[in-house]
């Protein structure tokens, strides 16, 4: 019988050894709270002051010289790049079309972004994608095939970045307009959603193609991700049930996109459709697509610019030979990637309380854990000793699922289609407002509270969200109260 090690915080001791099974399995007893189920993280879960750091504090289990690195990485991803040619070649190399100038710019405090409040509001951390559907057979065959997540819209790209250096043109500005829904509950509630639509004004480079696909998305938090990728790919797969073979209307299944690094086709298990398959890929793509510089999976030193954005691809850029022609080299990617992957997830608040275990037996009874799984044992990694063998509440399964047209995009990426979206972890989620000043919530912001989130739940997540509806107040309160307890 399989059997893991699990040691607790900074302890190094082992605590207990069960089977992996055992360890995994959904509760049954809501009496009180399950081993170990207060930290989150398992032993890299840190117990420190719950206030605007919380999401920024080092795995707990890290030795003093791997801090270090820890410390170092943090410095780079709040690095504010500037325009090349600049008095310092360690830093220039900005755009010359962007999105932000730091990675800190979008992952607030390496918390969870937002849509603008107001026209006075930066959009900082909310971007367009953008695509076009295949418009001839090679497209096609490069989609079939797996070589392709998307096929870019040939004038602005992946994405529309709405900044620019000095002399350059921004691609245009996101507008949001909001339409108000009701929704009402069964004991007489009525609950008041934002449902927004997306346009592009000012663009600064001709018109959109005109089948453009576009998708908004706002910065994920960053904490656990370390974790996420330590998950066995066979326990991610085990889940997938994507004919519905056990009838219960959730039929999750893996995206499978390409691998830059591995050259071959993968599973994908990070961003909001999945459609990254590793931590160091999705560094590097957002080093190139939302700052615009280059690394070593991107080395082009114009970013994001396009063929048909002729300035944008004849001015200056920062790639130097002292830095591997490259304005981000190898070195400070993996010092990036080695911070993200070790940001610690907060240890759990009154997870004990008898309201709170109430909360999560209702969680458990409408259904929620079939797509947000609540926990995981974590593989032996060579290079990630804190994030190996670990029991950890994510409360995803990493999986595609339909959520109804409700919350559609109708943009596909890699295999997922428009109406899916990966099961996004929950662990953190009750830290928001701490830790981001804000409730705002789902891939573009729309939910302003963890009810309005729920509410937006249709599709696979239809018969869940309809027990919400048909609770009572003291219900709904005690199922938030477990939420944001996580």
């Amino acid at each position: 019988m399989k059997t893991f090690m699990f040691a607790l915080g900074l302890l190094l001791t082992p605590m207990a050894a069960w089977s992996a099974a055992d360890a995994t399995a959904p509760t049954r007893d809501f009496s009180a709270a399950e081993a170990y189920e207060q930290y989150p993280g398992g032993a890299t879960s840190h117990t420190r002051a719950i206030d605007r750091r919380a999401f920024s504090q080092p795995s707990a289990n890290m030795g003093f010289e791997r801090g270090l690195d820890f410390r170092i990485g943090d410095g780079f991803f709040k690095r504010l790049w500037v325009s090349a040619p600049a008095s310092t070649q360690a830093a220039d190399g900005l755009g010359p079309l962007y999105n932000a100038r730091a990675c800190q710019r979008c992952h607030i405090r390496d918390g969870r972004g937002h849509p603008p409040d107001g026209p006075q509001d930066s959009a900082v951390s909310l971007l367009l994608r953008l695509s076009i559907p295949p418009q001839n057979e090679a497209q096609r065959r490069l989609l079939a095939e797996g070589r392709r997540n998307v096929i870019p819209e040939p004038t602005y790209g992946r994405q529309l970045q709405d900044l620019a250096i000095p002399g350059h043109r921004a691609e245009g500005r996101i507008v949001i307009d909001y339409e108000e829904i009701e929704v009402s509950l069964a004991d007489g509630e009525v609950v008041k959603l934002r449902k927004p639509s997306y346009s592009i004004s000012e663009l600064g480079y001709g018109p959109l193609h005109e089948q453009t696909l576009i998708s908004p998305r706002v910065a994920p938090p960053m904490i656990g991700l370390g974790l996420l990728e330590a998950i066995d790919p066979a326990d991610i797969l085990a889940r997938a049930d994507p004919d519905d073979a056990d009838g219960d209307g959730v039929s999750g299944r893996p995206n499978r996109v390409w691998s830059a690094r591995q050259e071959q086709v993968v599973l994908g298990r990070f961003g909001w459709k999945a459609g990254s398959p590793s931590l160091d890929e999705q560094t590097q793509a957002a080093f190139a697509g939302d700052m615009g510089i280059s690394v070593p999976l991107h080395p082009d030193g114009g970013g994001e610019c396009t063929a048909a954005q002729a300035a944008c691809r004849q001015a200056p850029d920062g790639n130097s030979p002292q830095y591997d022609n490259l304005e981000a080299h190898a070195a400070v990617v993996d010092l990036v990637s080695f911070y993200v992957a070790n940001l610690s997830v907060p240890a759990r608040r009154n997870y004990a309380e008898p309201e709170v275990l109430a909360g999560k037996k209702l969680f458990y009874d409408s259904g929620c854990v079939a797509c947000h799984r609540p926990k995981y044992i974590t593989r032996t990694l060579a290079d990630r000793p804190e994030q190996s063998g670990q029991l950890i509440w994510p409360y995803s399964d990493l999986l595609l699922h339909d959520m109804g047209e409700g919350l559609a995009d109708h943009r596909p990426e890699g295999q997922a289609n428009g109406r899916e979206w990966r099961t996004p972890p929950l662990w953190g989620i009750g830290l928001t407002q701490a830790v981001n000043g804000h409730n705002y919530y789902l891939h573009d912001g729309r939910a302003r509270n963890l009810l309005e989130a729920i509410l937006w739940h249709g599709g696979e997540a239809a018969a869940a969200r309809q027990a919400v509806v048909q609770m009572d107040k003291q219900a709904r309160q005690r199922l938030i109260r477990f939420l944001q307890s996580l």
